[in-house]
């Protein structure tokens, strides 16, 4: 295994960059959803997670936000760009199965996700500071669909593995460590349950309902304590720090 594709995403819920290399620490790769944007109103981190208030963060380079004034006319609410989250910050989920049923612009109901979990404090992470999804899996995604492939990109990894097995292989992945390169171990914990964000149009890329349709009939898997829910990826946690390039090795322990 390998490590084909590194991403970071400099806001949360806005398009990310792929980049060579990274330093990686308890905290993620650097730079790794190091803003978010916050709802003034209700004091809520804004995701695109409901779709139908904040889809449009998609269309939005991370790298290069503009301003509080800016963003809030594209969104139609007052927002403002933040680096710390408030205490206890949550973020609105939507049911994705609803979504997929009746559309991004229906009000539909969601449930309330406080963020960062599995993260050290002041981070903006949805659980874990690493998400990463393989080959395999995205292939077989792909495969299953009606358009015949899907893009890895829209599962928003940091890490895109490169496997041989098909299949949904990192499935059973939680538990272990992945040595990366030289340095870097992660520990993944858990399967990595999957919103509407897939399903969205990211930047120059169209809607594409299947990329959460597939996985929702091909792919649940248990969550912790919880039912089966449709997964696609792994989040992982830094047990040690380094540097991650593209190329670099990955042993699974």
């Amino acid at each position: 295994m390998r490590v084909e594709t590194l991403r970071r995403y400099p806001v949360k819920s806005m398009l990310g960059e792929e980049i060579a290399e990274s330093r990686v620490s308890e905290r993620g790769l650097d730079g790794d959803r190091a803003r978010a944007v916050l709802d003034v109103a209700t004091g809520k981190i804004a995701s695109a997670k409901n779709p139908r208030l904040w889809s449009a963060l998609l269309t939005v380079e991370g790298s290069r936000a503009p301003g509080d004034a800016e963003l809030s006319e594209l969104l139609g609410r007052e927002v403002r760009l933040i680096d710390v989250p408030p205490e206890g910050a949550e973020l609105e989920r939507s049911v994705p199965e609803r979504v997929l049923a009746e559309g991004i612009e229906a009000e539909v109901p969601h449930t309330m996700t406080t963020i960062g979990a599995g993260s050290p404090e002041g981070t903006f992470f949805d659980f874990a500071p690493i998400h990463l999804i393989t080959t395999s899996t995205v292939e077989r995604i792909g495969a299953l669909g009606p358009r015949g492939h899907v893009e890895a990109l829209r599962y928003r990894p940091n890490l895109v593995i490169a496997t041989e097995p098909e299949g949904f292989v990192e499935n059973d992945w939680a538990g272990r460590e992945l040595h990366v390169g030289d340095d870097v171990v992660l520990h993944v914990i858990v399967a990595s349950p999957r919103c509407a964000v897939p399903t969205l149009a990211h930047g120059a890329l169209e809607r594409d309902t299947d990329a959460l349709r597939t996985v929702a009939r091909h792919n649940r898997v248990p969550v912790f304590d919880r039912e089966p829910q449709a997964c696609a990826g792994v989040y992982a946690r830094v047990l040690r720090p380094g540097v991650v390039r593209t190329g670099d090795p990955v042993r699974l322990r």
